[in-house]
C-alpha cells in the first residue's frame, strides 16, 4: 500500500510498482533496468505535489502494461541515492535504462507529459486486441459488411462488456439490418447517462427511426402538388431519416430552412441537428451540412 495515499491505478503486481529503499536500490533499479526501463519516483510524506504526481505515475505505468516499472523512494528514509543523484527538490523522477539514468523531470506534470515520458522510454504501446477488434469492426461497417462488423463488435463485448463504442457499433449493425427493436435493446445495455460518440450517434438514429412515418406516398403527393408544403417535406425527411437515408433527409430539411428558417418554431432545424448526430459529428454529411446551414442562416 502506498504511504502517500490510495493509488488510483488499482491493484497492481508487486513487481511492477513497488516501494524501494537504499538497500534494495541496486536490485530494484540498477539491475532491473538492464531488462526493462525503470522509473524512480523520489518523494516524501510532507510533499504536496508528490500526492498528485505519484498516483498519476502509477496510473501511467499500469497503462503501459508491463513495459516499464516504477520504484518509489521516500527520500527522508532513504537519502543515499537521492543524494548521489543530486535530488534537490521533490518530486523528482528519473528513468533508468541499462543501469544508468537516461531521462527525468521535477515537479508534478500533466498526464499527457507522463505518457510522453514513458513513450520515450518504451515507444508507443502496441494496439491491444480490443483496439484491433474495434478498428476491424468499424472498417467492416464502413464497407457495408454489417455481418462481419457485428461479429467483431460482439467479440469485443466479450472482452470488454462495458465498451461503449462496441455497444453503439453493434446497435448500428442491427439498425442497418432493419431490426430497430434489437438495436434499441443493444443500445440500452449502456447506462442512460453514458457519453460516447458512437453510442450517441446510434441513439440519435434510433430516435429518428422511432418518429419516422411509415408511409411517404401522401407526403410525396402533396409535395408534387405544392413544393412549398413544408409540413409534407418535413414528414418525408423524417421518413427518409428513419430509413437511414440521412443525406436525402438533410437535403429536404435544408430546403425548408432556406425558404423559411423559423418555420414551425425551427422544427426543420431541430430535425436536421438530429440527422447530423445520427450521421456522426465528424462525418462528411455533418460537416458539409453544417456549412450549408451556416451559409443559409448567415447569408
Amino acid at each position: 500500500m502506498s504511504l502517500i495515499g490510495e493509488t488510483t491505478a488499482g491493484k497492481v503486481a508487486a513487481d511492477l510498482i513497488k516501494e524501494g529503499s537504499d538497500a534494495s536500490f541496486v536490485a530494484d533499479v540498477i539491475e532491473a533496468s538492464r531488462q526493462q526501463p525503470v522509473i524512480v519516483d523520489f518523494w516524501a510524506t510532507w510533499c504536496g505535489p508528490c500526492k498528485q504526481l505519484t498516483p498519476a505515475l502509477e496510473k501511467a505505468v499500469s497503462a503501459a502494461k508491463g513495459a516499464v516499472k516504477l520504484v518509489k523512494i521516500d527520500v527522508d528514509k532513504n537519502p543515499v541515492y537521492a543524494g548521489q543523484l543530486r535530488v534537490q527538490s521533490i518530486p523528482t523522477v528519473y528513468a533508468f535504462v541499462g543501469g544508468k539514468p537516461v531521462d527525468g523531470f521535477m515537479g508534478a506534470v500533466p498526464d499527457s507529459q507522463l505518457k510522453a515520458f514513458i513513450d520515450r522510454l518504451t515507444g508507443p504501446a502496441a494496439p491491444s486486441e480490443a483496439d484491433e477488434l474495434l478498428a476491424m469492426a468499424k472498417e467492416s461497417l464502413e464497407l457495408g459488411d454489417t455481418g462481419g462488423a457485428a461479429q467483431a463488435f460482439a467479440q469485443l463485448l466479450q472482452l470488454e462488456p462495458d465498451n461503449l463504442s462496441a455497444i453503439g457499433g453493434l446497435a448500428r449493425c442491427y439498425l442497418a439490418g432493419g431490426d430497430i427493436e434489437r438495436a434499441g435493446e443493444v443500445a440500452a445495455m449502456a447506462p442512460p447517462d453514458a457519453r460516447n460518440a458512437d453510442l450517441e450517434s446510434v441513439r440519435a438514429a434510433l430516435a429518428l427511426a422511432a418518429s419516422a412515418p411509415s408511409d411517404t406516398s401522401e407526403a410525396e403527393r402533396r409535395l408534387a402538388t405544392n413544393p412549398d408544403d413544408h409540413e409534407a417535406r418535413l414528414d418525408l425527411a423524417k421518413a427518409l431519416a428513419g430509413k437511414g437515408k440521412l443525406e436525402a433527409a438533410a437535403d429536404h430539411l435544408l430546403t425548408i430552412i432556406a425558404k423559411d428558417r423559423d418555420w414551425n418554431d425551427g422544427a426543420a432545424r431541430a430535425e436536421l441537428l438530429t440527422v447530423f448526430d445520427a450521421a456522426g459529428a465528424t462525418s462528411d454529411l455533418a460537416k458539409q451540412g453544417r456549412r450549408r446551414l451556416s451559409s443559409i442562416l448567415f447569408s
